[in-house]
């Protein structure tokens, strides 16, 4: 495998070191977030002020971005939270990464603050800093083209904040294109915090693939296998709103702040009527499913203007939280939130938050400036995401997020709270599932979907089907059931997804193109083959798996290293104490048990080889090769 570089940026102002990034570290952590977590706990001081100019922003491209290997094209971001004061960090799809790799770049660790706004222009091998006050207040998309213009290049790849991560809103996105976001723990305030407007990267250089013919034949095999599984067919047709349709019937989605857990009467905003919006189809980079659609707004003080989406949690976010059930206005708001770069998920849940104050008469008129913030009132819900975008009025203090903002509201305003460690709940109801409720409650990032969620324990598998996919690469002869409803066995497979995921946010992989909604698509095996035939590195399925251990580890002894304790993996009161109230039959009247759920954690963290608190034991980092962290090995 030829030795990629990593940069650090010692200051963003113009202190640059380059350095190789030896054989070892990539076995031991791959690269993309597995890497990060190793950089991440080894490059900053416990305790530090995510917003303060010790906090280090990474970012990455995985082991196979830019390569042969199918949908290789992810980008992962992280540092300390601005939101949560725990793990920061984010994965976005698009083209950044692979450019940034054929610019000779695999990491950058970005230190300091610049003393005013800033962009990096890196072009093969090359790095320099250059001034972006023009840029500043510009949104992403505009900004992206102004950069081109000056550069006088159409092809440059452009990862940059708008301006609500200018203004240091702590739920602010990084984006590139026209709607890939970096969401979740505010990597965008991270951006803002540095006075780093953006990154632009243009590269021609090779990546050299040890086994090129084999390579393109095993992956034209693996193309095959994810075009003709039926979800990927569906998404191809209708993105990842088809999920609405499926969750939304159960009673699997959190309405009105968590008071309802279906969404009536919503025929507006199935997958199947954004048809009238949508103009054609777009893929990130390597990818043959186009799950994205294009979309041209089509009435309104916004007719005429083209976006990207919206994803299944937009159709949750700005419907079922917000009970606004008009297609428009989730094409409006989809919008709104990537021209600010904000994170749809906390956007959306701080508002139903903040709804239910104003019903229950906590917040009045006077907090909203005459704003009338009910339920199902669009324009109220339009008009917040731009005050949060701007900072104004009630929306300076949801920029907070939901802790600070709760704080600084107060009454009870925090008993109608959802979040864990921080993070804006979901939009998705997990009373009847005990397993997506573990899932997040134990997440390394807060309340998250994309760390650990078994989302086919949703699908009734046959024990047997179960027992082929969990039994490997590493033994498993405990219980599993095909009832999403029941605890038994649940454990293991919160633990063996989260491992997955990991491993695939270190290759540089699309999720969905794995074992997260499809039971058949590509997995431990397959990536051992990839690897070997674009990296010429001989990793058997085991030993990703001891990879992805080892960064999971790693993104635990950084939590805990920030204070993090057992109490932080655990659920809004709500999931325990309100029953359900509607859905199918099965579903009606449940809440989660607290004893089986108390249980379910142990069984997760002696898993993973950790004790009753949560806490590595000394032998599972000895046995990792990580019990001496940090190292400063880089």
């Amino acid at each position: 495998m030829n030795v990629r570089c990593i940069i650090f940026i010692i200051s963003v102002k113009l202190q640059i070191e380059i350095k190789p990034i030896p054989i070892k570290l990539r076995e031991m952590f791959l690269g993309g977030r597995g890497l990060d977590m190793y950089l991440l706990y080894n490059h900053i001081k416990p305790g530090i002020d995510p917003l303060g100019p010790d906090n280090v922003l990474l970012v990455s491209a995985g082991l196979l971005v830019g390569t042969l290997a199918a949908a290789s094209g992810r980008t992962n971001i992280a540092g300390k939270s601005p939101l949560t004061g725990y793990l920061g960090r984010s994965n976005m799809g698009g083209f950044f990464a692979p450019e940034m790799r054929w610019a000779g770049f695999d990491h950058l660790i970005i230190k300091g603050r610049a003393e005013k706004p800033v962009y990096l222009w890196i072009q093969n091998g090359e790095i320099e800093i250059r001034d972006a006050s023009h840029l500043w207040g510009k949104p992403v998309r505009e900004g992206e083209g102004i950069i081109r213009d000056e550069l006088e290049d159409k092809n440059i790849k452009v990862l940059g904040i708008g301006e609500a991560g200018e203004k240091l809103v702590r739920f602010a996105n990084v984006m590139t294109g026209i709607k890939n976001s970096g969401g979740r723990t505010g990597m965008g305030c991270l951006f803002g915090s540095k006075n780093l407007k953006a990154i632009a990267v243009r590269g021609t250089m090779d990546i050299k693939i040890a086994h090129p013919e084999d390579a393109l034949k095993y992956n034209e095999r693996v193309i095959k296998d994810i075009t003709k599984s039926k979800v990927s067919q569906v998404m191809g047709k209708l993105g990842t709103p088809f999920i609405w349709g499926a969750t939304n019937s159960q009673g699997l989605v959190r309405c009105r702040n968590f008071q309802l857990n279906q969404l009536e009467n919503s025929s507006d905003i199935e997958p199947e009527t954004y048809e009238k919006f949508i103009t054609g189809w777009a893929s990130c980079f390597g990818c043959a499913v186009h799950c994205r659609s294009k979309y041209v707004i089509t009435e309104g003080p916004y007719k005429g203007t083209y976006d990207e989406g919206p994803e299944y949690t937009s159709t949750c976010t700005w419907a079922g939280e917000t009970d606004c059930r008009s297609a428009l206005t989730i094409h409006v708001c989809n919008h709104l939130v990537n021209l600010y770069g904000l994170d749809t998920l906390d956007t959306g849940n701080i508002i139903a938050w903040a709804m239910e104050l104003y019903e229950k008469g906590i917040l009045t008129d006077k907090d909203t400036d005459g704003l009338k913030l009910k339920f199902g009132n669009d324009k109220a819900l339009i008009e917040m995401i731009h005050r949060i975008g701007k900072r104004e009025g009630l929306g300076n203090i949801l920029a907070k997020g939901p802790l600070r903002a709760a704080k600084k509201i107060g009454k009870d305003s925090m008993k109608y709270l959802l979040q864990i460690k921080g993070m804006g709940q979901l939009n998705s109801d997990e009373r009847a599932t005990p397993a997506l409720a573990l899932n997040i409650a134990t997440a390394s990032r807060g309340a998250d979907h994309l760390s650990s969620r078994p989302a086919i324990d949703l699908y009734h598998l046959p024990e047997p089907v179960l027992r082929k996919i969990y039994g490997q690469p590493v033994a498993y002869d405990g219980p599993l059931t095909s009832d999403y409803r029941d605890y038994e066995g649940k454990a293991w497979m919160v633990r063996w997804q989260e491992l997955l995921y990991e491993a695939v946010d270190s290759l540089g992989i699309c999720k969905f193109q794995t074992v997260f909604l499809g039971p058949n698509l590509p997995n431990w095996d397959e990536w051992s083959q990839l690897i070997y035939l674009n990296c010429g590195l001989e990793l058997s399925p085991l030993d990703i798996w001891n990879a992805a251990d080892r960064s999971t580890n790693m993104e635990r002894l950084f939590n805990l290293r920030e204070g993090l304790t057992r109490k932080d993996d655990w659920l809004p009161d709500q999931y325990f104490d309100q029953p359900t109230t509607l859905g199918i039959p099965g579903i009606r009247g449940l809440t989660i048990n607290r004893e089986k759920f108390t249980r379910m954690i142990d069984e997760y963290y002696e898993y993973h080889g950790w004790d009753k608190n949560g806490v590595p034991r000394p032998e599972t980092l000895q046995k990792l090769a990580i019990n001496k962290e940090p190292s400063h090995k880089l």
